[in-house]
């Protein structure tokens, strides 16, 4: 997701509602586990037809349900068709929240045959078959999250501890960006929201004293930047990046993903994450997290 959870205080008078929704084999229970945990009012599998009362319940109970996530999927059958329409029709009323957890289709066929039960559209096909009807049902949902999570290399702990990150701090910022390093040659993140390339920059693998290193070694840090382009690069992107977070928040966007690759993401893009960080924290409302996702992989 960390501040993905409303900070207001004329907000939490009204409740709080999160729903949470996407692939099955993707992570729901999990995600919900690790909400409840964190004394969110959880109800599982309900048909987006109830989303209203439940909406009304938490107005007139602000007080005892201050926080209520709700799980809806593909389990609720031609019911749960319904569930854009019924989105965009209660974010007219008040700010309402959706995540979507998603994972790649090989990951989900994968934890399928290991729990050894079939997908809930499979019905007479594969379990790919199942896999790629929900994906088309799913579209227009997941255009339509604030937050969305790929589970692919996640185990359930990942997961709930990405889930308690993204949605404790509460009061700390009303967004939350993640700034994460990786290497391309092991592939684009899915979920970043946005993607800059440092492969433009001279590449410390080949500097025999520095590659040993990583990007979080000063040595490293000061070869990167002492680079033609790199301090002028990371102060504009900076600036560039200011308004874009200003204007998440002003849209009720909680969380974002700013993806910063090189190569192996052992040098560059780790220590230009860690430049990037450092002068997008002073940004207001924002609380900025930094992961390096390939770091130790080579």
């Amino acid at each position: 997701m960390t501040g993905v959870v409303m900070a207001e205080a004329g907000r939490r008078e009204t409740g709080e509602v999160l729903i949470v929704t996407g692939m099955s084999g993707a992570g729901r229970s999990t995600a919900a586990n690790a909400l409840e945990d964190l004394d969110w009012y959880v109800v599982d599998n309900l048909p987006p037809q109830m989303l209203r009362p439940l909406l009304d319940l938490t107005e007139l109970a602000a007080g005892v349900l201050p926080r209520v996530a709700v799980v809806v999927d593909v389990r609720g059958r031609d019911l749960f068709a319904d569930l854009p329409e019924a989105m965009r029709s209660l974010r007219e009323r008040r700010q309402i929240r959706l995540m979507f957890l998603d994972a790649s289709d090989e990951v989900l066929v994968r934890r399928f045959e290991a729990v050894r039960r079939p997908h809930p559209l499979q019905g007479d096909g594969t379990i790919l078959d199942g896999i790629r009807l929900e994906r088309e049902r799913l579209a227009a949902v997941r255009e339509s999250a604030d937050v969305i999570i790929d589970t692919s290399r996640h185990n359930i702990h990942q997961l709930a501890t990405q889930i308690t990150e993204l949605f404790t701090d509460a009061d700390a910022a009303r967004h939350t960006l993640t700034i994460l390093s990786f290497g391309f040659k092991y592939g684009l993140p899915p979920d970043a929201d946005l993607v800059a390339d440092m492969r433009f920059l001279p590449n410390p693998f080949w500097n025999e004293d520095l590659r040993a290193l990583t990007g979080e070694d000063e040595p490293v840090r000061e070869f990167v930047l002492a680079q033609e382009g790199a301090r002028e690069f990371i102060d504009a992107y900076a600036s560039a990046l200011r308004p874009v977070l200003e204007g998440y928040q002003r849209e009720n966007k909680r969380h974002s993903v700013v993806a910063v690759g090189c190569t192996g993401g052992k040098h560059r893009s780790v220590a230009m994450v860690r430049e990037l960080a450092d002068r997008l924290a002073s940004v207001p409302g924002v609380a900025v997290r930094v992961k390096h996702r390939d770091l130790g992989r080579e």
